[in-house]
């Protein structure tokens, strides 16, 4: 049985894009065994991933080198994979499958990593021109000379969790055909994100119509989320900074439709195939769009966009201030019919 170890990205969107490779390996190989070193946190996703056999905890956050203990867990799973896989292109994210002996380490050249992997391909920017080709490109055995096919990520949730999450966080299941799941932040930063005054103004126009909100997010997503909740009259249910990221994929599993950032629970809404509307600012949606059939993505494509950055360098922010809710809500509609 071939056995083949995924050193695996550091977003949430990406891990999740990274399915659409696992799903291509499971294919070609379909015996296959394919482990997952990834940050802790990106467990709960690797479980609902049924292509995965196990995700192994990366113990050095993001940006940490420490060579020592890179080489250490290296040795510690020497003899146990045919091919490392590297979806970063950190030169240190190469050191644990060159430190584990594995014969055929695969990726990117990326950081000049020469040495340290010995199946580096060369990348055409102009072929695959999305992340998630990228990582899926890596499933063929040399270089690629087309655009390879991309199977959507599909997250599996099981209803005994849902249940759970819904029990410890002392929700009722919503009705059927009432929730909006809304996801107001973004890790990266506020030039990715829809003015919260915008997404109260939504909230309140679907509560007014005897629909649900639920606001998803992380702790640092909190104040907006609460400044949301009161804009919206304190009838929406606010999750952000309550739930585990398994509580989270759980619960949005509920949802009818979602409104979003660019973001990495953008991308989990997608791989659990809701309706959803993306909304694009500082990045690009034709670098990282969701991958899901029934998606509208919102951008206004300016001159100015994309700048990929955290804060907008001009200071005005019009990718995002400029995008009525109308726009939004008329999208909302389309993609829930």
């Amino acid at each position: 049985m071939k056995a083949i170890l995924i050193v695996g990205p550091s977003w949430v969107g990406d891990m999740v894009m990274a399915q659409s490779l696992f799903k291509v390996l499971k294919e070609r190989h379909p015996g296959a065994a394919i482990d997952v070193l990834a940050p802790g946190w990106s467990l709960p996703l690797l479980e609902r991933m049924p292509e995965v056999r196990d995700g192994l905890e990366m113990p050095l956050g993001h940006g940490r080198l420490d060579l020592k203990r890179r080489w250490r867990l290296g040795r510690s799973l020497r003899g146990r994979y045919d091919q490392a896989i590297l979806l970063p292109n950190s030169w240190k994210s190469a050191i644990v499958p060159w430190a584990a002996g594995i014969s055929r380490r695969t990726g990117w050249k990326g950081e000049l990593r020469y040495g340290l992997l010995n199946d580096i391909r060369h990348l055409d920017k102009s072929l695959l021109s999305m992340t998630v080709q990228r990582f899926v490109a890596l499933a063929e055995d040399g270089p690629v000379r087309a655009v390879p096919a991309i199977p959507a990520p599909a997250l599996q949730v099981k209803e005994k969790d849902v249940s759970l999450a819904l029990e410890e966080l002392n929700l009722a299941k919503p009705a059927e055909g009432r929730l909006l799941a809304l996801c107001p932040g973004a890790e990266y930063g506020a030039a990715k994100r829809w003015p919260e005054q915008a997404y109260g103004a939504l909230a309140r126009d679907y509560l007014a119509d005897g629909g649900q909100v639920w606001l998803f997010g992380s702790d640092k997503d909190r104040p907006v989320c609460d400044n949301i909740a009161q804009l919206a009259g304190d009838a929406c249910i606010n999750l952000a900074g309550r739930t585990s990221l398994a509580q989270a994929v759980d619960l949005l599993s509920l949802s009818d439709a979602v409104v979003s950032n660019d973001s990495g629970l953008m991308h989990v809404a997608a791989a659990l195939e809701r309706p959803l509307v993306a909304i694009y600012g500082s990045s690009d949606p034709g670098f990282t769009p969701p991958l899901n059939r029934r998606h509208e993505i919102v951008s206004l494509g300016l001159d100015c966009s994309p700048c990929f950055e955290r804060e907008c360098p001009l200071g005005h922010l019009r990718c995002l201030k400029n995008i009525p809710v109308e726009t939004v809500q008329d999208a909302l509609g389309r993609v829930s019919k």
